[in-house]
């Protein structure tokens, strides 16, 4: 794979002087270009160790206007990232839409090194390789430039690199003797990057292959990869949003004008199949009976938190419902026993302009907590398939995707031994009604009732129908939505806190057998 990057190619002085100035302001306007083309550029570079990737990295920030770029290099996880799943700390740094984003010692640098050591198997390789694919892939179907650079040296010009980089006083402290020792590992490596590159180099994030023996061709080489991806990708991205508009007008045209009652063609499965019209919406619990079962419950939630605390147990909450059903009293009650500098709640709103400019998923991300403490999301990234989905705010193809994206970020979270619990409050549109009334009618709640509650009310069946695909596509095994039944604010509240007391009890169980 790697023989024609050990021809030892190389570029003139005279030639590099005539292709290097037009190359830069090319690339220039591309990245004027870019800051109104709506995608972010992500570039990744691996490679052997002394193939350049530094110089490269340096090289594009003195071309280009660095205010557009964003450069990470990492090294060993702080405890901060260590107490958040891989990837926290990858996504947490991805660049806006408009940017340029360059990688160094990415995430590509585990699966390498713990390969090349003998730290994994072949199996152990191939899965943490098959979750790059998938981030990739998620970034790249969100209209992200995923670019791939493996520099690479044969190991004689690897030997001669670190010499001549060591014996330069001004060089030296690029040369540790993890290089060396690494260097005496050569075809560990090399097979460890074969591989990775094999199963990674995907229609969506392709590998491209650079000798680094000499800067000039390595440097001239990078660049016009660069140039060419930028100008390929516009293109692309400019023929998707044509397609894409002329696909709503298309619609738009072939479902009229509003009718005022009919249900359009999105509601995919009749309102009498609905997984929600399996609950018993006539639970209830009297006050007395209420007032005991709460007093329990939260006093084991207490109890549990604390030592699921101690352990480093971390749990995320995720509230979704209807308007009115309950949501804000349910998540009051049950961080009433729990010591305040332990949780969090997160409100989600319409995103900002910042986060508008990143994967949707990439706010959750980053509000992850620390190790022990609760997360209590009041709505979530499930927003993509309701009312993103109902209110066109995602078009299909978006929607369609966020089912297999949510249940592969959520995999992450329960793989590194986070508690995650679900809950959807569901009430009946009679319930919604009389508590729609209610808060017009008491000052101290008019707040709580806007236009666009009684406008999404007219759109029942569709949420409707969205939650059934919702539970049906992302209620897993290993993460299912726990259903309440929301008429009886009482019954919903202690049902809400007995599985949340529920999941942590089964956490320290887990946490106890693994001694």
């Amino acid at each position: 794979m790697f023989r024609t990057a050990e021809l030892g190619r190389t570029i003139s002085k005279e030639d590099y002087k005539a292709i290097a100035p037009a190359l830069r302001n090319e690339l220039i306007g591309l990245q004027a270009d870019l800051r109104t083309a709506g995608f972010p550029v992500i570039l990744v570079f691996a490679g052997v160790d002394g193939a350049g990737k530094n110089q490269t990295v340096n090289l594009i920030n003195d071309w280009l206007d660095p205010r557009g770029i964003v450069t990470r290099a990492y090294s060993t996880p702080s405890d901060e990232e260590r107490e958040r799943p891989e990837f926290w700390r990858f996504w947490r740094d991805l660049p806006p839409r408009g940017s340029i984003g360059l990688f160094l010692r990415s995430w590509y640098s585990r699966p390498v090194l713990e390969s090349a050591y003998g730290q994994i198997d072949v199996a152990g390789l191939n899965a943490q390789l098959d979750r790059i694919v998938a981030f990739e892939s998620e970034l790249a179907k969100d209209g992200a430039l995923v670019l791939k650079v493996w520099l690479h040296l044969s190991q004689d010009a690897q030997k001669k690199r670190l010499k001549k980089l060591q014996d330069d006083p001004h060089e030296s402290w690029r040369v540790t003797e993890t290089d060396w020792k690494h260097y005496k590992m050569y075809d560990r490596f090399i097979r460890a990057g074969e591989s990775t590159i094999l199963r990674t180099s995907t229609g969506d994030a392709r590998w491209s292959i650079v000798e680094g023996q000499h800067r000039r061709y390595r440097e001239i080489t990078v660049l016009t990869l660069l140039r060419d991806a930028l100008v390929r990708h516009m293109g692309q991205q400019a023929r998707r949003r044509q397609m894409r508009l002329a696909d709503r007008e298309a619609a738009a045209a072939d479902t009229g004008p509003d009718t005022g009652g009919d249900t359009p063609a999105r509601v995919t499965v009749p309102a009498h199949a609905s997984v929600l019209h399996g609950l018993d919406m006539g639970l209830t619990l009297d006050q007395d009976s209420y007032d005991a079962a709460l007093a329990k419950a939260t006093a084991r939630l207490s109890h549990l938190h604390r030592k699921a605390k101690a352990k480093g147990i971390t749990t995320i909450l995720v509230f979704e419902g209807w308007d009115a059903a309950g949501k804000g009293g349910a998540i009051r009650r049950l961080i009433a026993p729990l010591d305040a500098r332990d949780y969090q709640v997160i409100s989600i709103a319409a995103p900002t302009d910042e986060e508008r400019n990143q994967h949707y998923l990439w706010r959750f991300w980053r509000h992850l907590p620390r190790a022990g403490r609760v997360a209590i999301f009041d709505r979530s990234w499930y927003g993509r398939v309701l009312v993103e989905r109902v209110e066109e705010f995602a078009d299909d193809e978006e929607w369609r995707r966020a089912y297999g994206e949510i249940n592969d970020f959520e995999s992450q979270l329960i793989d590194f031994g986070m508690v995650l619990l679900k809950f959807w409050l569901h009430i009946t549109p009679e319930e919604q009604l009389a508590r729609f009334e209610q808060r017009r009618a008491l000052p101290y709640k008019q707040w709580k009732l806007t236009d666009e509650d009684w406008r999404n009310r007219e759109k029942w069946p569709l949420y409707e129908a969205a939650v059934n695909d919702m539970v049906q596509q992302t209620s897993t095994h290993i993460s299912p939505w726990v259903l309440i039944e929301g008429n009886c604010k009482r019954h919903a509240r202690v049902k809400a806190i007995q599985a949340f007391t529920a999941a942590l009890g089964a956490a320290l169980d887990r946490k106890r057998g693994k001694r």
